[in-house]
């Protein structure tokens, strides 16, 4: 299986971060034995994203998208799935659920640009975040599997070690 890893944040492209998601997610990848052969840094430009992830759907099997899945403006990495996938957003009851215990729990009134995070393509699948408010996102594009984390480190490294090296490695593909 070939899988490129797609960057998403302007803030990568002009320095101001380092893209460490990319040097962890290939050595993920190396050692669970499934094939690496690119890697793109996009900025937070819907267009633009979606061009990404059609290009890279031509080129792999699947593909790794890290950051765009928070709750500002900026982050457009649901919207450039569905797009590019030509479905729907969806509006997932149970995620937003989730979302509003989370607040709660914190003892703290949930801003509703939160919501934004439970929205996720019509035929994805969300995927647990333990770490963060931001869930992953799990669909097929045609042939490929498209995979979208959150893009802070500690939040997607769990994912990527629980379920996605997992799910790449596995001969169980539904969604």
């Amino acid at each position: 299986m070939i899988v490129e890893v797609l960057a998403v944040g302007t803030e990568l492209l002009l320095g101001q971060i380092v893209n460490s998601n990319a040097t962890r997610i290939g050595e993920h990848l190396a050692d669970a034995g499934l094939e690496h052969y690119q890697q793109t840094v996009v900025g937070d430009n819907e267009a633009r994203i979606v061009a990404a992830i059609t290009a890279a759907c031509d080129r792999a099997d699947a593909v790794i998208i890290t950051g765009g899945l928070g709750p500002t403006q900026d982050d457009l990495t649901r919207e450039a799935m569905a797009r590019a996938a030509g479905v729907e957003l969806v509006f997932d009851e149970e995620q937003a659920d989730r979302l509003r215990e989370r607040w709660r729990m914190r003892g703290r009134v949930m801003p509703e640009t939160n919501l934004q995070q439970a929205e996720r393509p019509d035929g994805s699948i969300l995927i647990a975040n333990p770490k963060g408010t931001a869930p992953g996102i799990r669909m097929k594009i045609e042939e490929t599997w498209v995979i979208a984390l959150p893009g802070v480190p500690a939040e997607m490294i769990p994912m990527l070690e629980t379920d996605v090296i997992p799910f790449l490695r596995g001969d169980d593909h539904s969604v």
